[in-house]
């Protein structure tokens, strides 16, 4: 049996800044996922936007925490070396029905003291943004939204609360929970886990895990998504973050220019879905939405499309929860349970929220020790030439592209892995292989034997993204 103060339940953007700043106090912190790598669930796969905060509403726990983590997102980012373009949004309307929505978003957003909101004449948006579609009536700007990629903050939070002494046990997937007086016993599939506090961030199944020990009020009914990528070298991409508000009060749409440089598209909404499988009624929705409200974009010009299952708290009577909803069934045990869009702006307010509670409930001292700052891999992409020269000149490694579409080194991705890459998407996550225009069809052989070296395992049990996903048939029953 492993004893610690806290076990975090979940190695997702929740779990991960959960731990970092439970690393901030004086505690013995475990960090358990099921999965081979954090950040592989449903934070491997959303919109990337930092929300300004206009959109909720006032008083409630999730407005404060947007607001207050929009307007610190940039330290955030300098501290945990994770690129964030502060490039602002425009929701824009095309008729008097939205207009009046966006109006109320307005005064909502300045009620909340959401900074330098501006309602914008269909003309001015028009002008700040000449790719939209004829016809704009107003537009809500919003120049404090941002765009960041969630999986490498996740990623750097977990580097982060590594290097400040939480213990990760990777797959490690909880099966039971008990509890007695003064603790919780955490059965997995690897080892009994102690802990006078558990922090349940679960994501899909955050009810479930609950419920291994307590009742809960709140059910996550899963939510399908479909998103398109177009390569970065298309023509007429926007600048600005674009949002639609329909006329209609049906679906919205977003269109959002990546840190990478991409533009992503998108999502559509399927309810009840499970599966990161895309569906052609969803990407139908996306080309068409796009087309529409960004018609000079070159739509042969997308280069991939993805799903993603979202989080859709609701109360036992299917209402939907409009705020977020952190339970607290017992002393020593919370839940991040109702937790959906902007999870990912909130992330380490939510992850300060429990920490602050859990410490304050064990009588914690402050970490002393505890440095906010991670250096991330060291990337050459875009460099002057003398510096990158100089960076061959120390490491060899550096010389050797290996992704030629992102221009990813093998120092990099040596780098990548041995902070805990152990998959091709791990790899991904952490420097961008893959993510370029040939989707990794020249890098992808390169890769698996890099890995297979590194790991000590055959290029046939290198997978994609975790067991079941062997790319050269390693695993799967020749009979």
């Amino acid at each position: 049996m492993q004893s610690f103060d806290v076990v975090v339940i979940g190695g997702g953007l929740l779990g991960c800044f959960a731990a970092r700043n439970l690393s901030r106090w004086d505690l013995h912190i475990a960090l358990i996922e099921a999965r081979e790598d954090v950040c592989t669930g449903i934070s491997r796969a959303n919109t990337a936007i930092v929300y300004p905060g206009y959109d909720h509403r006032p008083g409630t726990l999730k407005a404060k925490m947007t607001v207050r983590a929009n307007g610190s997102f940039d330290s955030l980012c300098r501290e945990l070396d994770v690129p964030f373009c502060r490039c602002g949004s425009l929701m824009v309307s095309y008729g008097e029905q939205a207009d009046a929505v966006l109006r109320k978003k307005y005064e909502n957003g300045l009620s909340m003291g959401v900074s330098e909101l501006r309602l914008l004449r269909g003309e001015e948006a028009v002008k700040m943004e000449p790719c939209l579609a004829p016809g704009v009536t107003s537009a809500l700007y919003a120049p404090t939204a941002g765009t960041v990629n969630p999986w490498e903050l996740g990623i750097a939070a977990c580097e982060n609360a590594v290097a400040n002494g939480i213990a990760l046990c990777l797959n490690t997937r909880v099966f039971a929970i008990s509890h007695t007086t003064d603790s919780y016993r955490i059965e997995t599939n690897r080892d009994v886990f102690s802990a006078r506090a558990v922090i349940n961030c679960a994501g899909l199944y955050a009810d479930r895990v609950q419920e291994l020990v307590f009742p809960t009020s709140v059910h996550i009914v899963p939510d399908g998504a479909d998103y398109l990528v177009l390569d970065k070298a298309a023509a007429n991409l926007p600048t600005h973050i674009i949002q639609y508000e329909p006329e209609d009060g049906g679906k919205g749409f977003n269109a959002v220019p990546t840190v990478e440089g991409s533009l992503l598209l998108g999502p559509s909404e399927r309810d009840n879905e499970t599966d990161f499988a895309v569906s052609e009624k969803g990407i139908s929705f996306v080309y068409g939405r796009a087309g529409r409200i960004l018609p000079g974009l070159d739509l042969n010009e997308v280069i991939r499309s993805f799903a993603a299952v979202r989080p859709n708290p609701r109360r036992e009577d299917g209402s939907s929860i409009g705020s977020f909803v952190i339970e607290n069934p017992a002393p020593g045990f919370w839940s991040l349970i109702g937790i959906k869009t902007p999870g990912l702006t909130c992330a380490n307010e939510l992850g300060s929220y429990v920490a602050e509670r859990a410490a304050e409930q064990l009588a914690a001292e402050r970490n002393e020790s505890f440095d906010p700052c991670r250096k991330g891999i060291k990337k050459v992409r875009g460099i002057p030439l003398e510096r990158r020269n100089a960076a061959i000149q120390a490491d060899p490694n550096f010389g050797e592209v290996i992704c030629c579409c992102e221009d990813v080194t093998k120092a990099e991705v040596l780098d990548a892995i041995r902070r805990g890459a152990t998959t091709l998407d791990g790899v991904k996550r952490r420097t961008g292989t893959g993510m370029g225009r040939c989707q990794g069809s020249r890098c992808q052989q390169k890769l698996i034997t890099l890995l297979a070296q590194e790991l000590g395992i055959s290029e046939e049990e290198v997978t994609k993204d975790g067991k079941g996903s062997e790319i050269l048939g390693g695993g799967r029953d020749e009979n």
